[in-house]
C-alpha cells in the first residue's frame, strides 16, 4: 500500500508562483513513475505532468513552459513548481502514484490540495 499526501495548495494572484509536494509513503518498490493532476469544477480530471524513475519529464501543452515537476528520491517526493499562474490554473490537484508503465494506468491517489488563482 502506498500513501500520498499533497499539500502546498492555497490562494495565488495571476502572475504569481506555487510549489506542490506530494509526499509519497509505503511500497515504493513497485511504483515506476508519479503524475500531478487536476480537476476544475464541471470538468474532467486532466494529466498535468509525470515523471518517472529516470526523471523524464512530460507536460500537457496548457502548463508547458510553465509548470516544471521534479522528485527527491532520498525524500520520496514530488514536487510541481508552478510559475505564471492564470486563472484557469484554478482546480484540485492531486499526485498519483503509478504502477505500470503506463501514467493512466493502476495506481494510487492522494486526497488533493486546492488551487485557487485570482485575476
Amino acid at each position: 500500500q502506498v500513501q500520498l499526501v499533497e499539500s502546498g495548495g492555497g490562494l495565488v494572484q495571476a502572475g504569481g508562483s506555487q510549489r506542490l509536494s506530494c509526499l509519497a509513503s509505503g511500497s515504493m518498490f513497485s511504483i515506476n513513475s508519479m503524475g500531478w493532476y487536476r480537476q476544475a469544477p464541471g470538468k474532467q480530471r486532466e494529466l498535468v505532468a509525470h515523471i518517472t524513475r529516470g526523471s523524464s519529464a512530460k507536460y500537457a501543452d496548457s502548463v508547458k513552459g510553465r509548470f516544471t515537476i521534479s522528485r527527491d528520491n532520498a525524500k520520496n517526493t514530488v514536487y510541481l513548481q508552478m510559475n505564471s499562474l492564470k486563472p484557469e490554473d484554478t482546480a484540485v490537484y492531486y499526485c498519483k502514484a503509478v504502477i505500470g508503465f503506463s501514467i493512466e494506468g493502476s495506481g494510487y491517489w492522494g486526497q488533493g490540495t486546492q488551487v485557487t488563482v485570482s485575476s
